[in-house]
């Protein structure tokens, strides 16, 4: 899964969706764990970085990156 680079802030797809309905979710959170938010219900779930790769579908989002 090295060709999906993710960052903070990124908006990403998952492979199935949220029970509200909602398949896009904010990254908030990186490190060994990923913390990703609902966009539709705002519910936070933590995820294994490597259950992550592998249930993300793409990126909707980048984040600017204004350093």
């Amino acid at each position: 899964m090295a060709d999906k680079e993710f960052g903070l802030n990124d908006v990403v797809q998952m492979k199935k969706q949220h029970p509200c309905g909602e398949n896009s979710w904010r990254i908030i959170r990186m490190g060994m764990d990923i913390r990703i938010k609902c966009q539709g219900c705002d519910h936070s779930v933590m995820i294994p970085r490597k259950e992550f790769t592998k249930k993300v579908k793409k990126i909707l989002e980048k984040a600017d990156e204004t350093k």
